[in-house]
Parts: C-alpha cells; sequence; structure tokens
C-alpha cells in the first residue's frame, strides 16, 4: 500500500496509485455487498415484514444520533493519535493529526487493517519522517484500542446479568497483544520469534523490532491514562449507540448486555481476520442476541443498522477525507522538494 510519492507513471501513462484506489473501492463494494446478501439471506429465512417493520420503526433523528454517537468514537481516538503522535516528537497539528486519522479509515476493510499504514505515507511526505520512525504509532495505537475494548468488555460483563461464553480468552488475548505491543523488549523478542517461526516477512519484523525501540515514549504513566480514558469513552460511546438502538427497536437487553455484546463481536470479527471483520461480527452479533432472547427479525436489521453506523459509516468518512489527505500531503511533499 505504501509506494514512493516520486514514482513516474509507467509507459501507458496510467497512474498505479489511482488503479489501486479504484480496486479498493470495488474490494470495500464486494465487502459491502456480501454483508448485505447474508443479511438478506437470513431476514427472507425469517420473514421479510417484521424485518422490514423493525428498519421502519427508526426515524432519522434516531439515526442521526448514532451516527452522532460515532462521531464521538473517531474524534476521541483521533485526540489519541494527537496525544501520540506529538509524544513520538512529531510537529503535526491536531487538524492535520485528524486528518490522517480519519482518511486512514477508507482502508479498514483490509485484511489486518493494513491498508491504514497509509498514515504513514502522508506522515513521511509532509515531516520527512520515515516508516521506520512513525511505525510505533500503529502500533500503539492498536494496542491501545485492544486495551480500551477488554477492559470495557470486562466491566461491561461484571455490570451485566448475563455472560458471554469466551469472552474470558478473548479479554486475555487483546489484554495480552496489547501489553506485548507496548514493551520494548517483549515486542522486539516477539518480532524475532516470528521471523525465525514463518521465515518470511523479514523486512517486517526487522521493522518492527526497530520501531519497538521507540515505543519509550510512550510509557509515561500520564500519557498512557489520558490514551486509556480517551479509547475507553469512545468505544462506550459506541457501546451506548447499540445499546439505543435496541431499545427503539423494542429488545432493551440492559446497557451494560448492549456494550458487552457490541465490543465482544467487533472484537471477535477482528480475530476472524477478515476485512473489517466483515461477516464474522455480523454472525456474532446476531448469535448473541438471539442468546439474549432477541428474534431474528430484529436483531438482524439491528445488527446491519450499527454496523452501517459504526465501520461503514467510518469507512465512509474515511473515503471523503482520503483524497484530501493526499493532496495535501503532496502539496508538502513538492513545497519541501522546491526549498
Amino acid at each position: 500500500m505504501i509506494m514512493s510519492s516520486t514514482a513516474p507513471l509507467p509507459p501507458s501513462g496510467r497512474d498505479p496509485a489511482a488503479a489501486r484506489r479504484r480496486r479498493d473501492l470495488w474490494i470495500l463494494a464486494g465487502l459491502f455487498a456480501l454483508m448485505l446478501a447474508g443479511l438478506a439471506a437470513l431476514a427472507a429465512a425469517t420473514g421479510w415484514r417484521q424485518t422490514l417493520q423493525s428498519f421502519a420503526s427508526l426515524g432519522l433523528g434516531q439515526v442521526a444520533l448514532l451516527l452522532l454517537l460515532s462521531l464521538v468514537n473517531y474524534a476521541l481516538r483521533g485526540l489519541r493519535w494527537h496525544l501520540f503522535a506529538n509524544r513520538l516528537g512529531l510537529a503535526t497539528g491536531l487538524m492535520q493529526d485528524l486528518r490522517h486519522f480519519i482518511g486512514g479509515f477508507a482502508m479498514s476493510a483490509t485484511p489486518g487493517r493494513v491498508g491504514e499504514l497509509v498514515r504513514m505515507r502522508w506522515i513521511e511526505r509532509e515531516t520527512g519522517w520515515a516508516f521506520e520512525r512513525t511505525a510505533p504509532l500503529v502500533l500503539i495505537d492498536r494496542a491501545s484500542d485492544l486495551t480500551a475494548m477488554a477492559v470495557l468488555l470486562a466491566l461491561a460483563l461484571g455490570f451485566s446479568a448475563g455472560g458471554i461464553a469466551g469472552a474470558l480468552p478473548v479479554i486475555a488475548l487483546a489484554l495480552a497483544v496489547a501489553y506485548v505491543a507496548t514493551h520494548p523488549a517483549l515486542l522486539s523478542r516477539a518480532a524475532g520469534y516470528g521471523y525465525r517461526i514463518t521465515g518470511a516477512f523479514k523486512r517486517l519484523f526487522v521493522g518492527v523490532r526497530r520501531a519497538s525501540v521507540s515505543l519509550a515514549h510512550f510509557r509515561s504513566p500520564a500519557v498512557l491514562m489520558i490514551a486509556g480514558a480517551l479509547g475507553l469513552a469512545g468505544w462506550m460511546a459506541e457501546g451506548v449507540a447499540f445499546h439505543l438502538l435496541l431499545v427503539w427497536m423494542g429488545a432493551d437487553v440492559g446497557l451494560w448486555s448492549a456494550v458487552a455484546i457490541f465490543v465482544f463481536s467487533t472484537l471477535a470479527g477482528g480475530l476472524t481476520g477478515a476485512p473489517g471483520g466483515v461477516g464474522g461480527a455480523e454472525a456474532v452479533m446476531i448469535g448473541l442476541l438471539t442468546a439474549q432472547g432477541v428474534p431474528l427479525e430484529t436483531s438482524i436489521p439491528a445488527t446491519l443498522i450499527i454496523r452501517v453506523t459504526t465501520l461503514w459509516f467510518a469507512i465512509g468518512l474515511g473515503l471523503v477525507v482520503f483524497p484530501i489527505a493526499e493532496r495535501l500531503s503532496l502539496k508538502a511533499f513538492h513545497a519541501h522538494k522546491t526549498r
């Protein structure tokens, strides 16, 4: 996904970056179509009439509130990205960092979300910092999300009336990965083991080992506390949105149960390795709602709506911001070259 900013056009005159963007858009469209097809098949099996009635029960104001709560999540996590960027030593402004962060959402539905590394390309063009120097941003941001979601899931399970089978291993795995990703010695050792086990991806593992050295910038207790609070509040906003949606659709399972279902489904979907967790997250969410006594004619539209107003809304915002970030980063790159 990351290419040199000065790569010349091939003899055919076609822009490889533009071709890649078109390919990515087709992939996103295909994933969205697959999700709709799967949920539509379930709806057809359970009866269209009640499913459509569940959709019709929501007003525009309610949908707007769901989107607003998602924006709260993105804004708080964007502030956390800005905090990490400044802590690393990048002289980037708040709006600049928010542009990078939101623009990267356009690539959320890539395997392992590696497409979000496009943020590093924009930073390199605008600041001159090579990927190896900014890679710790990706590590600490992902680790912070895992930690916040694991802690929130644990809290939600503690306050909710019922549990979720398999939740404890998911919480433990998320916290373990986050712990390794934020401890330089452990991360360096893990990268070494990874290369020896796979015998491949040498450049990736070497880059991780180099990036681990810079993780010390983020070990300040104050930074970790602020970052943790921003992450918790951000993901809680989307959990509250899911709770409100279920209440509006007549399927109130309780605030903390709704938060637990939302967070667990999101984590479980990510563990499947599918782009954006598409397919896995929806299946888990519908299954958990069914276990709570929510009928399929309600759980199916609820799942579709919350995924559209969270994951796909983020991707949509990213697609809007992406060309702006690309243009401004190229402008900054060429301005540096002419000095």
